[in-house]
């Protein structure tokens, strides 16, 4: 056997427009909502029996934005400041020989609509557009390991960043039809989604991000972040991720 062909059952809808703030494990962001709309002929309703016991689900998918950059045998992890390299196959590094990643979500409920199967998913890390390859049902006593070591990564990461939003982020979020808007940024920036490498700068940082339909302004200053901005992605906007 040379080549594996996978064939897409599904693409995933998410809030994150782009790589830039994609929270880095699943679970961290726990508002952060997304559809996966399954496709023909793996919308078959029969497929689904019985998974609404379950309250989660493993994805596996592919890493499409970055497939074609290939695999590197080392990697700089985030959790180590950026700096030091280790083994590709001891990080969940998008770089890998085959780019299938695997996330734990969970499942907040089935639809169907004449032929359109679509799953409503919460905690996902997923850009916007992914592709699924396959679905499994999580089992608790089988997948959680409570003894297992961690390595460089033995924790959930350390949050200390404050976010605060400017009286005009505030109305924005207030007017926004989107559910629980200024509740879903905050968990987002709380991240501190910057490279590794500017986290200790002190100097006043300037960036911008998008998520759901809208561009998201803010700056970075110490442990603060301020949201100075959301509008309309249809209004001219700053690049994501870039400094000001």
């Amino acid at each position: 056997m040379t080549t594996i062909s996978l064939d897409p059952i599904g693409i995933i809808h998410s809030p994150y427009k782009e790589k830039f703030a994609v929270p880095r494990q699943p679970g961290l962001v726990t508002r952060a909502r997304a559809r996966l709309e399954m496709l023909p002929p793996y919308n078959e309703p029969s497929a689904f029996r019985g998974l609404g016991e379950f309250s989660h689900l493993w994805l596996v998918f592919v890493f499409h934005q970055t497939r074609q950059q290939g695999w590197k045998p080392t990697v700089r992890p985030p959790r180590l400041g950026g700096n030091e390299r280790v083994g590709v196959f001891a990080t969940r590094s998008t770089f890998r020989p085959n780019p299938l990643g695997l996330s734990v979500v969970s499942l907040e409920g089935m639809h169907q609509e004449g032929s359109k199967v679509w799953l409503d998913l919460g905690g996902v890390d997923l850009v916007d557009g992914t592709p699924i390859v396959d679905i499994k049902p999580y089992i608790p006593w089988a997948d959680a390991v409570p003894q297992a070591h961690g390595g460089f990564a033995p924790a959930a990461p350390d949050i200390n960043m404050e976010v605060i939003f400017s009286p005009a982020a505030e109305q924005a979020c207030a007017l926004s039809p989107v559910p629980e808007l200024k509740e879903f940024i905050s968990e987002v920036l709380i991240q501190d989604p910057r490279p590794a490498y500017k986290r200790d700068l002190l100097e006043r940082q300037q960036y911008g991000v998008r998520l759901y339909h809208y561009n998201v302004k803010y700056e970075v200053t110490g442990r603060l972040t301020r949201v100075l901005a959301i509008v309309p992605d249809n209004e001219p906007y700053e690049t994501a991720g870039t400094s000001a």
